[in-house]
């Protein structure tokens, strides 16, 4: 008599087999409501990517990260390396906003918004429909035949496709009129950005038309840090297994166990089994189940967006005091962030004495100090600034390079001498203030000290 083999749980990724092998995952086209509303989802986030570097606000590029020289511009607002306090907060909101982003709503933004997902499921798969049709049979066809021009055909238009997605993010990294200009000249004058661009699209191609899943399944960090941080209230996509089991068309439960949640999966997983490190929230499965339901006179949503809380008591989790909890706190941490965006002042100032100066006396009243003064524009207009003395006011202040215009996201590096008469000395260490002016509004004030003799 031969024994049945138990269920246990796998130790390895459901596209490996038993000898090691790739298991090739040929994904069922979805259909449904959640399909569409996720296709929407999509093509706003692809129109975001293409658009985001044209659109200039307050003169400056939407998006940019121009890693080379040290300059970033997001949502017209432009962060230079001296803004360390604001690239600090930029990166905390970013790791508590993940983290309490997936408590609550687990792997959503990988389904849905993670642009790996978008152009493998949105892109690159609905050009092999169009070529191979939906659910192949993958028969092998040797050259020559229908089969195998239209597998040529399709992978000329993913090497098509991932040039044109490299330049995409060229364009965040250097800017559209960088990126036009080195299209437009001579390849030899752009050698090393052309092979660069070559290599990138050969990458993208590789991944998309041949490693695909397994950059969510095997290299991506994010669906590792699910396994922690998720819990019994997290919202995931969950199969009701209360109202399934037990499953098979002549059985009790509502889940007939027609794998038509496993036809459709991008990452061929079973959402029966579990929760699922290779889960990415997609709802492919909701959606072909939904259909299976409809056909069997069944309710919908046998898998649906829930938690292993909600399906256990019966009680719909998605909202409740939890989420708006942590909702609230996310909202705060963007709105801090915004606010601090949006209120940095146009101009960074650093003013340092000159290192191994000390004070000069220029005459029998008045002792001089020379001091490095560095001025950031980080503005897309040209400024005409003026240095004067806030306190003292009877102190001079003199600009070595006699230089007053700051051209737009321009630097003005100079030396600078201040005068100070003896009755203004507080002692060996004076401090002063020095302001940078734009005609008679104060852009900012840096403040110093200012070495003199001990004493008046």
């Amino acid at each position: 008599m031969e024994l049945e083999t138990p269920r246990t749980f796998r130790d390895r990724p459901i596209n490996i087999d038993d000898s090691g092998h790739r298991n090739w995952i040929y994904a069922k086209q979805p259909k449904g409501e959640w399909y569409t509303r996720r296709t929407i989802v999509a093509w706003i986030a692809i129109s975001f990517l293409v658009l985001a570097p044209f659109i200039k606000i307050n003169g400056n590029p939407m998006m940019l990260f121009d890693v080379a020289n040290r300059k970033f511009s997001i949502f017209g607002q432009l962060i230079w390396a001296q803004d360390t306090y604001l690239l600090s907060l930029i990166m905390a909101v970013t790791v508590v906003f993940i983290v309490l982003f997936t408590v609550i709503y687990g792997r959503i933004w990988c389904g849905w918004a993670c642009p790996q997902t978008i152009f493998l499921e949105m892109v690159y798969r609905r050009i092999e429909y169009l070529f191979e049709g939906n659910y192949r049979t993958r028969k092998k066809e040797g050259p020559g035949s229908a089969t195998f021009f239209r597998k040529l055909a399709k992978h000329a238009v993913f090497i098509a496709i991932s040039i044109l997605i490299t330049n995409v993010f060229l364009n965040w990294i250097i800017g559209p009129e960088k990126l036009w200009k080195i299209i437009t000249e001579p390849i030899h004058d752009h050698l090393f950005g052309f092979f660069a661009m070559l290599g990138i699209s050969a990458f993208y191609y590789w991944i998309y038309a041949y490693f695909r899943e397994q950059v969510c399944t095997m290299i991506c960090p994010y669906g590792r840090l699910q396994g922690v941080l998720l819990d019994s209230k997290s919202i995931a996509v969950t199969y009701d297994y209360k109202r399934g089991e037990p499953r098979g068309p002549k059985n009790t439960g509502d889940c007939i166990d027609c794998h038509a949640c496993v036809s459709v999966c991008p990452t061929g997983i079973d959402i029966k089994n579990g929760s699922q490190l290779e889960c990415i929230n997609c709802t492919a499965c909701i959606d072909e189940c939904n259909i299976v339901m409809k056909k069997i006179n069944k309710p919908k949503n046998l898998i649906r967006f829930d938690s292993v809380y909600g399906i256990e008591t019966g009680k719909r989790s998605v909202l409740n005091a939890r989420t708006y909890a942590y909702s609230t706190v996310l909202a705060i941490l963007v709105i801090i962030l915004a606010v601090t965006l949006f209120n940095r002042k146009p101009i960074d100032t650093t003013m340092l004495r000159i290192q191994g100066s000390i004070f000069q006396k220029v005459d029998s009243v008045t002792f001089s100090n020379l001091y490095m003064l560095k001025i950031i524009n980080k503005t897309q207009s040209n400024k005409s600034l003026q240095l004067r003395l806030i306190t003292p006011k009877s102190g001079k202040i003199q600009l070595a390079t006699g230089q007053s215009l700051l051209k737009s996201q321009g630097t003005l590096e100079s030396v600078i001498i201040v005068n100070l008469n003896a009755k203004d000395l507080t002692g060996k260490s004076t401090r002063i203030e020095v302001g940078i002016f734009e005609g008679e509004t104060l852009v900012e004030s840096y403040a110093t000290n200012f070495l003199g003799p001990d004493g008046k």
